[in-house]
C-alpha cells in the first residue's frame, strides 16, 4: 500500500509505531492480530543496530579480529604474514549487506495488507494524532487508537569549543569509511571508541582516546575496565580522566585540547598514571580524523511532545512505568528512547513485553534483571548483573572470586590473557559476573541463564558438568574456588 492516499485527510489505525527497529516487532504482532498497522520511518528501515549499530560493527570487527589472528601467529611457532588488505571492499561488503537487509524489510512491508508505510518524519498533534513532515508523505496526517514510540537514539556531540568549524567523524560515518585514517583521535572512552578504536587500530591507524572517566568502559565493573585500559595503553595513546575542552583544524590536521576531569577519580596518560586531576596538566593531541563517540541522544526532539502527556526527563528520554506506557493514554514506548539500557538485545526484550502487555489480560512489568552488555573490542568484556562498586553504593555484604584464563588448559592453550569475576551475596545467590578475554560475550550467557531460568545461585554452574578441556571452564572455576568476602558494615570480619 505505501503511500498514502489522499494528502492531508485523516488515515485512522489500530496501531502505529514510530521508528522501524525493534517497534516492528510490536507492528508485526499487532497486524497478526488482525489489527490496521502505520509504519512511520524517516530513514532507511530496520533502525540504528542494522543500519549504523551493531551489524555492520561486529562485522567489520570480525575483520579485525581476524587480521589479529594472523598477526599474532608467530606466538603459535607459525610464521604468517598479510600481504594485502581491501580495506575498501571489507567496508563495501559489510555495508551492502545492511542495504540490502534494510531493503528487504522495506519490501515486506510494502508488499504486507496490514500494514503501511510512510516515508518521513512524525510529529504528534496532539496524543493519538501525527502528522508526517519531510519525507515522501509530507502532509499525511494519522490517528491510532495505540501508539508506540520507538524512535531510537542518534550520536551525542558533547559541547567541545571549535567542534562545529571542524570536520569530525560520529560511529555512523566511522563504519562507512573506505580507508583507515592514518591518525586517528577519539573523543570518548565508552565501548563504541572501545570497538572502534580496536577496528581502525587493527588496520593501522594510530589511535588515540580521550575519556572523561579514570578508565575506558567506564559501565563495566572496575576491575575489568582497569585491565582493559592497561591493554589499550599498551596498544594506543589513551588519555583517561581527560576532557576534551577544544578543537582546532589546520590543514586537515585536527587537534584536540583536553584538561583533567575534576569529576575523574584519577588520570592516566600512556600507560601511567598521572595521579588525581589537580595534579595532572592539560594536553594537546592531533591527528588527521577526529571521532567523537560521547554517547547517544535520544530522538524525541523532532517529535513535538509537547502537545501530548507524553513527559520526558532531563535528558530527552520518555518516561514510562514499569510496562513502558507513557503518561499518555494508549501511548507506550521502548528502545534506546526509554533510556533504560542502550542495547538492541534489551529493545527486542522490551518489545516482547509491550506486545505480551497490548495483547494479554494482565500487565507485566519488564524484567531487566539480568540484562548482559558486551563489547566486541580485543579483549572482549561483557558483564551481567551487579558491579562491585553498585554493591559498595547499597552497603552490602559480598564476597568476590576470580579466575584467571590462562590457569585452565583451553586458556593456556590460547595463550588467553584475562579474567573472569563473580560476585555473590552471603548466601550464594549470584549478584553479578563480568569478564574480560576471549569469547567474554559468549561465556557470559550461562551466568545470565543462571540466573534468569535457574536457580540464581553459585551452585547453578558449579554443579553443572562443564566440558574438559573448553573454554567455559574458566566460567566453572570461577564459581568454584575460593571467595574472598567484603563490604557491609564489618568489611569482612567473619561472624
Amino acid at each position: 500500500m505505501g503511500m498514502a492516499d489522499v494528502v492531508g485527510a485523516m488515515q485512522e489505525f489500530d496501531f502505529m509505531v514510530i521508528g522501524s527497529g525493534s517497534g516492528l516487532d510490536v507492528a508485526n504482532a499487532m497486524a497478526g492480530r488482525g489489527n490496521s498497522v502505520a509504519v512511520v520511518e524517516e530513514g532507511r528501515l530496520g533502525g540504528t543496530c542494522l543500519n549504523r549499530g551493531c551489524i555492520p560493527s561486529k562485522q567489520l570487527l570480525y575483520h579485525a579480529d581476524v587480521m589479529e589472528t594472523i598477526e599474532g601467529a608467530d606466538a603459535f611457532e607459525i610464521d604468517a604474514e598479510v600481504r594485502d588488505v581491501d580495506f575498501a571492499e571489507i567496508v563495501r561488503k559489510v555495508n551492502d549487506d545492511v542495504s540490502g537487509s534494510s531493503e528487504s524489510i522495506r519490501k515486506g512491508l510494502m508488499s504486507s495488507d496490514a500494514h503501511d508505510l510512510f516515508s518521513g518524519t512524525g510529529r504528534f498533534v496532539d496524543d493519538r494524532t501525527v502528522e508526517i513532515v519531510d519525507g515522501d508523505d509530507e502532509g499525511a496526517t494519522l490517528r491510532a487508537d495505540t501508539i508506540l514510540v520507538a524512535t531510537g537514539t542518534r550520536p551525542s556531540i558533547p559541547s567541545i569549543d571549535g567542534i562545529e568549524d571542524v570536520e569530525y567523524l560520529t560511529s555512523t560515518e566511522a563504519l562507512r569509511l573506505e580507508s583507515p585514517p592514518d591518525r586517528l583521535v577519539i573523543v570518548g572512552g565508552g565501548y563504541i571508541a572501545a570497538e572502534l578504536g580496536h577496528f581502525f587500530g587493527t588496520f593501522g591507524s594510530d589511535v588515540t582516546i580521550v575519556g572523561r572517566r579514570e578508565h575506558l568502559l567506564p559501565e563495566a565493573d572496575a576491575e575489568v575496565g582497569e585491565a582493559f585500559t592497561d591493554r589499550y595503553a599498551d596498544r594506543f595513546d589513551v588519555y583517561a580522566g581527560y576532557e576534551a575542552v577544544a578543537v582546532d583544524e589546520v590543514h586537515g590536521e585536527v587537534t584536540v585540547e583536553a584538561r583533567p576531569y575534576p569529576e575523574a577519580d584519577a588520570v592516566r596518560a600512556g600507560g601511567e598514571t598521572v595521579g588525581a586531576p589537580e595534579e595532572a596538566e592539560d594536553v594537546t593531541v592531533s591527528g588527521d580524523a577526529l571521532l567523537v563517540a560521547a554517547g547517544r541522544q535520544p530522538n524525541t526532539d523532532a517529535l513535538n511532545l509537547d502537545a501530548t502527556g507524553v513527559k520526558t526527563d532531563d535528558a530527552g528520554f520518555v518516561e514510562t512505568d514499569e510496562y513502558l506506557r507513557t503518561d499518555a493514554e494508549g501511548v507506550w514506548a521502548l528502545g534506546d528512547v526509554v533510556g533504560e539500557y542502550l542495547l538492541k538485545h534489551s529493545a527486542n526484550h522490551e518489545a516482547k513485553a509491550v506486545v505480551r502487555n497490548l495483547l494479554g489480560d494482565e500487565p507485566e512489568p519488564v524484567d531487566y534483571s539480568a540484562m548482559p552488555f558486551a563489547v566486541f573490542a580485543s579483549p572482549e568484556v561483557a558483564g551481567v548483573g551487579a558491579r562491585e562498586r553498585d554493591l559498595r553504593e547499597a552497603d552490602a555484604e559480598y564476597a568476590t572470586g576470580t579466575y584467571a584464563y590462562d590457569d585452565t588448559a583451553r586458556g593456556s592453550a590460547m595463550h588467553a590473557e584475562g579474567f573472569v569475576k563473580v560476585l555473590i551475596d552471603l548466601d550464594g545467590n549470584i549478584e553479578g559476573c563480568h569478564i574480560i578475554g576471549p569469547e567474554a560475550s559468549n561465556l557470559i550467557e550461562e551466568v545470565v541463564v543462571a540466573m534468569t531460568a535457574g536457580s540464581g545461585t553459585v551452585e547453578d554452574v558449579r554443579d553443572t558438568v562443564h566440558i574438559h578441556p573448553a573454554l567455559s571452564e574458566v566460567v566453572d572455576r570461577a564459581f568454584s574456588g575460593q571467595f574472598s568476602r567484603s563490604g557491609g558494615h564489618d568489611h569482612g570480619h567473619q561472624h
